[in-house]
């Protein structure tokens, strides 16, 4: 599935959402002539886009990507012939709020779905970009994809979240050095650091990562998904001994779920498992 033109009408939605049969949503930022510039108009789509997929029973897996050249190439600034004007705007956004801003929920929202989230870098990344597609759960990147976490270079601090998830994907050093540097750095190196799970030909991005969501929303449990991503983030902020007393508690819930006796008995039987989709209290 190649990217889609550059040129977007007038008008059109700033983020597209389609789902697959095989349960996968493909949520596109959709503003290619700004190389999906983050702002309020695209925002707002994208969390609406986003409970959607979570809402629907039918929805296993969440996929991002931005249509055109770029994945999202930071906040929407505005054009360089705004560039006199800056200084009045930035004045200006001291008396917003963040809705006013970037819209009304921060990037880490995503990490609090019930269901895995996959980013599908097709191009630039950069500052609040950088941190939404490190905020999903697993990320592949079209190989000359450019990463940046560009904000001391603005005059800007470590924003939105980006120095909680940063260090706990690279390491310390790394995301330090990313972070005071605002250096850009290409896909091969973000895998190489652990941030970008895979890197492939720009023209293989998106049949490869649906492959890979597809796999999981065929194979993986929605509830235990759920369950994971609700323990992997919980626990990055506990000690061990309470991450396993609570993994405990979880296990005796799990334990009488049909998905357990499913998942055994289909790998026995060697057949795709059947599971059942999230019910609204589950996860």
């Amino acid at each position: 599935m190649p990217n889609p033109p550059d040129a977007a009408a007038e008008g059109e939605d700033a983020v597209l959402y389609e789902a697959t049969p095989a349960g996968v949503a493909i949520v596109t930022l959709n503003r290619p002539e700004r190389l999906n510039a983050w702002g309020p108009d695209m925002a707002h789509a994208f969390y609406a886009a986003v409970d959607r997929a979570e809402r629907d029973a039918a929805i296993k897996v969440i996929v991002v990507t931005g249509r055109g050249r770029a994945f999202c190439a930071g906040a929407h600034l505005g054009s360089s012939e705004s560039s006199g004007g800056v200084g009045k705007s930035v004045e200006s956004a001291g008396g917003k709020s963040l809705a006013d801003l970037v819209g009304d929920r921060p990037p880490h929202f995503v990490t609090e779905l019930r269901k895995p989230v996959i980013a599908a870098i097709n191009g630039p990344c950069v500052g609040i970009g950088l941190t939404q597609a490190l905020m999903c759960d697993i990320r592949f990147a079209a190989a000359g994809a450019k990463f940046g976490a560009v904000f001391a270079r603005r005059g800007l601090i470590a924003e939105f979240g980006i120095s909680w998830i940063l260090p706990r994907l690279a390491g310390w050093g790394v995301a330090l050095e990313l972070l005071l540097s605002g250096r850009t750095f290409l896909a091969d190196e973000a895998a190489a650091l652990g941030l970008v799970k895979e890197v492939v030909p720009p023209e293989d991005l998106m049949p490869r990562v649906l492959e890979y969501a597809e796999d999981i929303a065929k194979y993986c449990s929605p509830t235990a998904m759920a369950v994971i991503k609700r323990q992997a983030y919980g626990d990055a902020t506990r000690d061990v001994a309470a991450a396993t007393a609570d993994a405990e508690a979880l296990m005796w819930e799990a334990l009488p779920r049909p998905d357990v006796v499913e998942g055994i008995v289909s790998f026995l039987q060697k057949r795709p498992p059947q599971f059942p989709p999230l019910s609204p209290s589950e996860g």
